[in-house]
């Protein structure tokens, strides 16, 4: 891909496959109670955060409520580099949910008499995806196969020379920072980071943003047999990344270099609409059955993207250091996300709880990307290389609630299925949930907790291992072990 990748100035700061399973790959956060039972909503009902999942969810309510929920979100990353593991920590509050859902229930004769027994609608917000990670990794590169970050910058300029010149190539930035320079008739460019003898190589990231759902239900409950439900969702998407990546020499007796860092911030912001349908079945008070279908979101998508180079060439560069800065970047695009369908059962235990479970159905290959017609190469290029790695996967959930008057104990687990057509790339998802509740007349108080668990990979330069003189370069990639906490509270209200 890095071929047609030299194609292109800052297109590829953010539109790639990883970014496009990134802002796809949903799970309804929501209220503390459904967190407490491992969002497992697809047939329950009766809580906000099913409007997200299952619309139907909102038939079963019998009274209005509004309700908000705080959350603190806790990751650790450890990261394993070049036989070097580092671990890394970082916390950041949100809310995850606030909404109402307005009832209105039929009572006394007029109830025998209606088909139809309750109509519903909600409006709020669901936050459906949380980006915030901190990580670090690093460790010595050296070897007959090792090689140096600075090597993007050369071959950007050897794919055309004159980019040195424009402050919108990663070419500009290498050559004017005096990191790479060309030799004799600037024909051919070449770094002045002595990899051949090791270098210290270093990454680290800070992200932060999520995705945000407003959701407008609506829904009924038809002879207290079927309920229907469906929800417009507008979601709103922020993801922001400050990233520095540097290398310094092992030991410092060479004459034109000592160490160089790239600095780089991307801001992502996008507003979209999609649709959900849903439906419960309840053949009797004691088993329910429900399936729903997501619509894929359709995203417009606004980047800004902004990088800088600060070189230490020593004696090299005329005055010392080197920060050069880039054009700032910005570009609009469309993403499309995939389908996705739910189907679950419930059995209720009477009045003391009950037993629930969901299957989902994800195809991450449908992803792809929308671009102006100047793109049309690189997006076709993007859109084949979602094809190729990533696939459709199968997700599920399972739940239980038990009531002891005013409490409620709830536990949860989920396995998300590894995107990946490669194994090597990542891995599935495992969820633990637990949460408490308690109901009163007019109020509730829930707390809920979730831990995940995956493992990720990413490579923190790329090069063109086509071109003959990088044939045998093996490119370092990071291992990242991702454990992420999260604890909420709802707090709501009967009327």
């Amino acid at each position: 891909m890095i071929c047609s990748l030299l194609g292109l100035s800052y297109v590829a700061a953010a539109q790639d496959e990883i970014d496009a399973f990134r802002f796809s790959n949903t799970t309804v956060q929501g209220t503390a109670r459904s967190m407490g039972f491992g969002n497992t909503l697809g047939s329950v009902g009766g809580d906000f955060s099913s409007l997200s999942v299952n619309p139907a969810g909102i038939g079963i309510y019998r009274s209005s409520e509004y309700m908000i929920t705080p959350t603190i979100r806790i990751n650790g990353v450890n990261g394993d580099y070049l036989g070097n593991s580092t671990d890394k920590t970082g916390s950041r509050f949100n809310i995850s949910n606030f909404g109402a859902v307005f009832t209105k229930s039929e009572r006394g004769r007029r109830y025998d008499k209606s088909n139809w027994k309750t109509f519903a609608f909600g409006i709020g917000i669901n936050r459906t995806a949380d980006f915030t990670r901190n990580y670090v990794y690093s460790g010595v590169n050296s070897g007959a196969h090792s090689s140096s970050g600075s090597e993007y910058f050369v071959q950007d300029a050897n794919f055309d020379p004159s980019r040195t010149q424009n402050d919108a190539y990663p070419a500009y930035l290498g050559y004017q920072s005096y990191l790479i320079d060309s030799a004799g008739n600037h024909n051919r460019f070449y770094t002045n980071v002595p990899w051949f003898e090791g270098v210290n190589q270093k990454r680290v990231v800070k992200e932060r943003g999520g995705i945000s759902e407003i959701v407008l239900s609506f829904g009924g409950n038809y002879k207290e047999k079927l309920m229907l439900g469906a929800t417009v969702g507008i979601p709103s998407l922020r993801y922001t990344r400050d990233a520095t990546y540097s290398e310094q020499v092992t030991t410092d007796t060479f004459a034109n270099f000592r160490s160089f860092r790239v600095d780089e911030s991307l801001t992502t912001t996008g507003l979209g609409i999609n649709l959900k349908l849903g439906f419960i079945y309840k053949p009797n008070d004691y088993f329910r059955i429900g399936a729903a279908i997501h619509t894929p979101t359709a995203f417009a998508m606004t980047d800004v993207y902004d990088q800088s180079v600060l070189a230490d060439t020593k004696g090299y560069a005329p005055g010392g250091d080197f920060r050069i800065n880039a054009a700032q970047y910005q570009f609009d695009y469309t993403l499309i996300t995939p389908w996705k369908a739910v189907v679950s059962a419930t059995g209720m235990l009477g009045k003391i709880g009950f037993v629930t479970a969901d299957y989902e159905y994800v195809d991450y290959k449908s992803m792809h990307y929308n671009m102006s017609s100047d793109y049309s190469s690189y997006e076709s290029a993007i859109n084949q290389a979602i094809k190729n790695t990533y696939k459709a996967v199968s997700n599920f959930r399972a739940g239980v609630e038990f009531r002891i008057d005013p409490m409620m104990i709830r536990g949860g687990f989920g396995y998300y299925g590894n995107p990946y057509q490669t194994t090597s790339m990542g891995s599935d998802r495992m969820d633990f949930s637990a949460g408490l509740g308690f109901r009163f007349e007019h109020t509730f108080i829930d707390f809920g907790f979730v831990h995940s668990q995956y493992k990720s990979q990413e490579q923190p330069y790329q090069l063109d291992t086509t071109d003959p003189v990088y044939k045998d370069v093996v490119l370092p990639t990071a291992k990242l072990k991702n454990s992420l906490n999260t604890v909420a509270v709802t707090i709501g209200f009967k009327f």
